[in-house]
């Protein structure tokens, strides 16, 4: 069960985090990954270690706002059978601190990044007889969040994308899912405690995990096996459906 042999996907954001977990993930279940990230050397590190497991992987560097660059790099790759959205960045603040210059940053990444993988590689999907797609929206898209604005705005919209590709490509053979987590353990979060309260990052990070009803946050490898469920044939009657993974955030924190 859940093997992608001779799949090839293409995961965004591969190059750390829950793009990182996903690439390794589909490539220890027998796809061709090809990893994608703004950081070329992540995206090469990423890369390496796939292969050193005897996997398969190709690695890219490419801004995902960046529709042009985004285009020539599906038509390099070809046709493929799966797409992951994970490319993302975060943001914090209030509608009325954010500002312009902000907004439009993670706009264009986190709304316009996915239309810009969803615009190139559908007709590669479709060159294949059909394929996944999986994207990765947010507990923020479901429930209000202090201090999320243009996050929780951008997240909501990948979520409405999810639900439009689906109902557009059914007869085409394609399916549309997305994932929402809530706290993962990633670089990131470990960055941010780092420069936002050096010195307290462990207190910090307690008080965080204690957000998730379940008392601690998630693993990118559980974000992974979820992602890897939806993409696997084992999940072919499943499409237009969002799956939190948030240990109880959003229902038990209500």
């Amino acid at each position: 069960m859940f093997e992608l042999n001779d799949k090839k996907a293409v995961v965004t954001g591969g190059g750390s985090g829950i793009g990182k977990a996903i690439a390794t993930l589909f490539a220890e279940r027998g796809a061709i990954v090809h990893v994608v990230d703004l950081n070329e050397a992540a995206s090469a590190g990423v890369v390496e270690e796939i292969r050193a497991q005897g996997g398969q992987a190709v690695g890219h560097a490419c801004d995902v706002s960046r529709q042009a660059d985004v285009k020539a790099l599906m038509e390099r790759i070809g046709p493929i059978d799966i797409l992951v959205n994970n490319a993302g960045i975060a943001h914090i603040g209030k509608a009325d601190d954010t500002s312009e210059e902000d907004f439009d940053r993670v706009m264009s990444v986190n709304v316009k990044g996915v239309y810009n993988c969803l615009h190139a590689a559908i007709p590669q999907l479709r060159a294949n007889g059909g394929g996944v797609i999986v994207n990765m929206a947010s507990v923020a898209a479901w429930v209000g969040i202090k201090e999320r604005f243009a996050y929780s705005t951008g997240k909501g919209a990948v979520m409405a994308m999810t639900l439009s590709v689906a109902k557009d490509y059914l007869q085409d053979g394609i399916r549309c899912n997305s994932i929402s987590p809530g706290r993962v353990h990633t670089p990131f979060v470990d960055g941010f405690l780092a420069r936002n309260y050096p010195g307290r990052e462990a207190e910090m990070f307690a008080q965080l995990s204690k957000t998730q009803p379940i008392g601690r946050m998630a693993t990118p490898a559980e974000v992974a096996a979820l992602a890897l469920y939806l993409c696997s044939n084992e999940a072919a009657f499943i499409t237009g459906t969002d799956y939190p993974i948030d240990g109880g955030f959003i229902t038990l924190n209500t």
